[in-house]
């Protein structure tokens, strides 16, 4: 399709009056936008409906509101006539994915959107509202969980889990929509749904959460697995699904590194797997060159106990005289060769907040999102910062060896 025509579908949704939300992100071939990613959603204010704008850079996220009408249209506007590679556009109604080719024309995808049940609330706009929840309170699976009660109330010790689903769903939701509108995950049908793997997914309350977000709120075809080797696990969770009829959602008894999925995942999530366990999930996920990797690592014993048996690089000693301080240094330089190593294998990386430290010591994220189409493209730079970084230090990470990786 013609470029034009497609921005011009994307400008008509947008300025719909059952917009719910549009997201532009990427780049066109040889351009830079001015933004890493823009949000546009509606909001209600005392003056009026608005198109709300929250443009994302390196650092921070920038806020601006244009009223409905010629003000809205020339926000648009603006955002249209900037080199964004890819628009994901959703309304009550339809969604609509957009995707610049290396060439400059548009691959479109536009579908009829789930609609809910007659009688469903509608999208709440209020500027000053009550954060929106991303799975409902009365969620059935949230109940089942006993997270929360039925009438939607969080149980007062559930509520560390409970904020956890929904940081969680939210960077789920960040990953697989921008993921979907730049072409890195294909759009999902009956016949060929999204294929997603939960590695180590113990009592699987982030499986059950994950599921229930790209099913009932994104509306989403899904073959989900949940792995974990406990035979109580699987019984359990199997049962569970089966109450809630959660037909696209299977367990199976394997370990991480030896299970075989019958169709390679898209995408694959590793949430709280113990110390090297995550470093399986990543190769795995690496192996199946899966599209998106979503990894909230938990301990990180493997480098911990090789930083204790060996005199840190000068000028370093202070940090390791402690260990209370070797042990935070042996999280941060775990994850980061972690980070380093994906990115060696075709991946842009992101390591983020999951949840507020005060709610779990273990709150970092590894965000990975497959960009290489071939094998593995070494970045010389990322690889020469990776190999001073380990023999400085004198470690031998886990992953690398499952990768292959070693010296030059």
């Amino acid at each position: 399709m013609p470029l034009d025509d497609a921005l011009a579908r994307v400008r008509e949704l947008v300025l719909s009056d059952d917009l719910l939300r549009a997201v532009s992100s990427g780049r066109r071939r040889g351009t830079q936008p001015q933004w890493r990613r823009v949000v546009l959603r509606p909001v209600d204010l005392r003056a009026g409906r608005h198109l709300q704008s929250t443009a994302y850079d390196d650092t921070q996220a920038h806020t601006r509101n244009a009223r409905q009408g010629a003000a809205a249209a020339s926000l648009v506007d603006e955002l249209l006539a900037a080199p964004f590679g890819n628009w994901h556009v959703e309304t009550g109604t339809r969604t609509l994915q957009l995707r610049v080719t290396k060439r400059g024309a548009a691959q479109v995808h536009e579908a009829a959107r789930v609609v809910p049940e007659p009688g469903a609330a509608s999208p709440e706009r209020a500027h000053d509202r009550v954060k929106a929840r991303v799975l409902a309170p009365t969620d059935e699976w949230l109940v089942a969980a006993g997270i929360t009660t039925a009438d939607g109330r969080v149980k007062t010790a559930q509520r560390d889990k409970h904020r956890q689903v929904e940081q969680f769903c939210r960077q789920l939701s960040t990953v697989v929509d921008e993921s979907l509108a730049a072409g890195r995950l294909r759009a999902p049908t009956t016949e060929e749904p999204l294929r997603v793997v939960d590695l180590g997914c113990g009592n699987a309350y982030l499986t059950f959460a994950a599921y229930r977000w790209l099913t009932e709120q994104r509306g989403l075809p899904v073959d989900f697995v949940g792995v974990d080797r406990k035979r109580q696990a699987r019984e359990r969770n199997t049962e569970l699904a089966g109450r809630l009829g959660a037909g696209g959602l299977r367990f199976v008894e394997a370990g991480i590194a030896d299970v075989e999925i019958d169709s390679t995942p898209e995408v694959v999530l590793a949430l709280h797997a113990c110390d090297t366990a995550t470093d399986d999930a990543l190769a795995r996920a690496v192996e199946w060159r899966s599209s998106v990797l979503l990894a909230a690592p938990c301990c990180h014993h493997h480098l911990q106990h090789q930083l204790r048996g060996q005199a840190a690089p000068a000028p370093y000693e202070l940090l390791t005289r402690h260990n209370i301080l070797r042990e935070r240094l042996a999280d941060t330089l775990t994850d980061a060769v972690r980070s380093a190593l994906l990115r060696l294998h075709g991946y842009r990386v992101d390591v983020v907040e999951f949840v507020d430290s005060v709610h779990t010591p273990r709150n970092s994220l590894l965000r990975a999102v497959r960009t290489a189409t071939g094998g593995p493209e070494p970045d010389g730079a990322v690889r020469r910062d990776y190999e001073r970084l380990v023999t400085d230090w004198q470690v031998q990470p886990r992953l690398a060896e499952l990768l292959g990786v070693g010296p030059s």
